[in-house]
């Protein structure tokens, strides 16, 4: 059997939710199951897992660009809140890399594609962030390919 779709996924774990009496966690998955739906609207046919990471990330974002803002605001009330929605989200996210294997990648990256310098960036770019999408943000992997491309 082939590998189920994100959609069919976050159906079945409504469902168990549901079942569970977890609301927060149905909440969620709902505003997910809502966001892919409207995302395949947009683009008028199904999502291709890209695409289906790319809505992921996208709310993950979001989550995470709230928890920031109200904790300037002092709402640690909210913060939770925004917090336990995120880590629902990052259930559904690839697992993360480590700064290490980052380090690895790139640098293999930069051997193969003979890269010379800071003009390379947007090559190294383009070949390193498909393999990383989603589990390591794109400022932090831009970081690092210009410390490296700054030490060749």
């Amino acid at each position: 059997m082939p590998d189920s779709s994100l959609l069919e996924t976050l159906t079945r774990d409504m469902k168990d939710a549901l079942r569970a009496g977890k609301k927060e966690r149905l909440s969620v998955i709902r505003l997910l199951i809502a966001q892919l739906k409207d995302a395949m609207i947009e683009q008028g046919r199904e999502l291709n897992g890209e695409e289906e990471l790319a809505a992921l990330i996208t709310a993950a974002k979001m989550r995470q660009e709230a928890i920031e803002k109200f904790t300037q605001g002092q709402r640690p009330d909210l913060v939770s809140k925004e917090q336990a929605e995120l880590n629902v989200i990052r259930e559904y996210l690839p697992e993360p890399i480590s700064e290490a294997d980052l380090s690895i990648l790139i640098d293999r990256t930069l051997r193969e594609l003979g890269a010379k310098g800071p003009g390379d960036l947007g090559m190294v770019m383009k070949t390193v962030m498909p393999q990383v999408r989603g589990r390591v943000p794109g400022g932090q992997v831009n970081v690092l390919v210009r410390e490296k491309l700054q030490q060749l």
